[in-house]
């Protein structure tokens, strides 16, 4: 058999197109991009500009004082000085309202504490003439004080029946008060020694103690009510004669005045 020749290979010129096509293909897109880059959107670009001018011009206007027309500008040295004034001026205000109202308070108590004094003068008026007892208006309160003589006997802490009417009338007077009340029984410094009154101080408190149930048992409540024996501790004049040592024999009650201070502090 005879054999086929070989074909002849024949060279393939058309190859550089399909480089040249990717090349042209490469530079195409090279342009697009950079027309796409050089390209303005002056729409987008207006937008922006606007949005800018507006955030920078509010932002200065809101950091602007605002100043009042035909005012000028005030110094920040100025506003701090007109606002000291101005609350300088509200808490005087406040003051002088605080100080009028503590007044008319002070004044209604004042004419309380009189009242309650004009009350017990009444009541006590026979024995006030005879300088039995004595009543003043002081700034602790109200204070009365009565002569031992006159409502016990010597060296006694028992009530003679002649001052029990007295002290009936005196607590219908406090009954009608809320007013805290100080019992005080005092003596002369005379010493004594008894069974039932070892010494003054015994003696003193149960005068006290007395006219403090009488005033309970005629309507006064008892938590209003407080005693207290100081026995020859606080004379009024000194025991150096027989008529001192009989105003030193007393019992003091004390009817105390509210207390301002305390009420506002609550």
């Amino acid at each position: 058999m005879e054999r086929r020749g070989k074909r002849a290979e024949h060279s393939n010129t058309d190859r550089w197109l399909v480089s040249y096509a990717d090349f042209i293909t490469l530079l195409f897109a090279f342009f697009v991009v950079m027309y796409s880059i050089s390209s303005v959107n002056e729409a987008k670009y207006k937008v922006f500009s606007d949005s800018l001018n507006i955030a920078f011009t509010q932002r200065l206007t809101a950091t602007a004082p605002i100043v009042p027309p035909n005012q000028p500008l005030v110094a920040p040295a100025q506003q701090r000085t007109q606002t000291t004034a101005t609350l300088a001026g509200r808490n005087k205000v406040l003051v002088d309202k605080r100080t009028a109202q503590l007044g008319e308070q002070q004044r209604k108590i004042e004419d309380r504490m009189k009242k309650l004094a004009n009350g017990l003068s009444q009541v006590m008026a026979p024995l006030i003439k005879q300088h039995m007892v004595n009543i003043n208006h002081a700034r602790r309160g109200v204070i009365m004080d009565i002569s031992a003589s006159t409502l016990f006997g010597t060296g006694e802490a028992v009530l003679q029946d002649s001052s029990l009417n007295i002290l009936r009338q005196v607590a219908v007077v406090l009954s009608k008060e809320d007013m805290p009340i100080e019992v005080e029984g005092h003596t002369d410094d005379t010493p004594i020694e008894t069974a039932q009154y070892p010494s003054n101080w015994e003696l003193s408190s149960a005068r006290a103690s007395s006219v403090v149930r009488i005033l309970i048992d005629n309507g006064v409540p008892a938590k209003r009510l407080a005693v207290v024996g100081l026995a020859s501790n606080q004379p009024l004049a000194p025991n150096n004669s027989a008529e001192n040592r009989a105003r030193n024999r007393r019992v003091t009650i004390t009817i105390a005045s509210p207390n301002l201070d305390r009420e506002a502090g609550g």
